[in-house]
């Protein structure tokens, strides 16, 4: 404020309970530092002042996995922020008409909410109830400490991997409509929530496997947990 010689904060974009950030690692590195605090912390400072963001806070992004000019590799302790990656890859058949349909009618597509934020704290703390036995416990650290003994992975799986498999394993259950986890859950998931984590070894990187592969290799070797 020039009248009163003030400074005015006003809250950007990383203020809300859903962020997107496109195409993440375009962002210079100072940008990504910034966000991982607010990924860790929920929170960011500025000017030496902490301020809290709103709750609950979820960052979404995306990458480009094929034009890396003027991209920056994102660090692993970022990488570890992020519960899980998918691959969306192209769209089918239909889905593309349906692009060309409605860019040819130029029909517009405006945003509406389809929850509250009531809505999605219930269903986190609907998640958090969901019962894991102890032996499905066991079979999730088991694998993310196996990780960091294969021979074809330089950087394991952090205790922080193990915690987002365990969550992600309950909301897939009671995405189900299940209120316990299965074997299965943990293994649908372990590549999408491992994977990204995962920096396999030059030579490995050489011969061409992948994290996925690795993580395969692993869960065939593991002993599943059976029902009692």
């Amino acid at each position: 404020r020039q009248r009163t010689s003030e400074w005015l904060f006003r809250e950007g974009p990383v203020f809300a309970g859903v962020v997107l950030a496109d195409e993440i690692n375009r962002a210079a590195p100072r940008t990504q530092s910034a966000l991982l605090e607010a990924m860790q912390e929920r929170q960011v400072t500025i000017e030496g002042e902490t301020r809290a963001l709103p709750r609950p806070f979820l960052v979404l992004a995306t990458q480009n996995p094929v034009e890396l000019e003027g991209t920056f590799p994102l660090p692993e302790a970022q990488l570890d922020r992020f519960t899980l990656r998918l691959t969306l890859g192209y769209p089918d058949e239909e889905q593309e008409q349906e692009i060309l349909r409605e860019y040819a009618a130029r029909l517009p597509r405006p945003a509406e909410p389809v929850a509250r934020v009531a809505d999605i704290e219930g269903a986190i703390q609907e998640a958090r109830e969901v019962a894991m036995e102890a032996e499905v416990t066991a079979y999730i650290t088991t694998l993310v400490r196996a990780t960091r003994s294969h021979p074809a992975i330089e950087l394991g799986a952090s205790p922080r991997a193990g915690i987002s498999l365990y969550r992600g394993a309950q909301s897939l259950a009671a995405l189900r409509g299940r209120s316990f986890v299965l074997p299965d859950d943990v293994k649908e998931l372990a590549a999408p929530v491992l994977g990204h984590r995962l920096v396999l070894d030059q030579e490995a990187s050489l011969r061409g496997r992948t994290p996925t592969g690795v993580i395969d290799d692993l869960l065939s070797r593991l002993r599943v947990p059976v029902e009692r």
